[in-house]
C-alpha cells in the first residue's frame, strides 16, 4: 500500500525531529559528553522513531480497514511481522 504524506504528517514530522535528535547525539558524542546523557538522548531518538513507525502501521490498517470492513483481505501475518519490527 502507498504511504500518502498528508495522511501521515504526524509521523514525518516525528521522524524529522528525530533526525535532529539524533545529529544532536553524534555531536554529544564526538565532543565527549557522558554517558548518560548521550544514552538519555539516544532513548528519546528510538522512543520518536518507533512511535512514526506505529503511527504509519495505524494509518495503513485504517486504510485496510476502509477499503474491506470484514477485515477479510487484512494479512495478519503481515501486520504482526510489522508490529514485531518495532520491538
Amino acid at each position: 500500500m502507498e504511504i500518502d504524506p498528508e495522511t501521515v504528517k504526524p509521523a514525518l514530522t516525528r521522524l524529522k525531529r528525530a533526525n535532529g535528535q539524533l545529529a544532536a547525539v553524534i555531536r554529544m558524542i564526538e565532543e565527549g559528553r557522558p554517558c548518560e546523557d548521550i544514552v538519555t538522548q539516544i532513548a528519546a531518538v528510538s522512543s520518536a522513531v518507533d512511535r512514526a513507525g506505529f503511527t504509519i502501521i495505524t494509518h495503513g490498517m485504517k486504510e485496510c480497514f476502509r477499503h474491506d470492513p470484514t477485515g477479510e483481505s487484512v494479512d495478519s501475518k503481515k501486520l504482526e511481522k510489522m508490529f514485531l519490527s518495532l520491538r
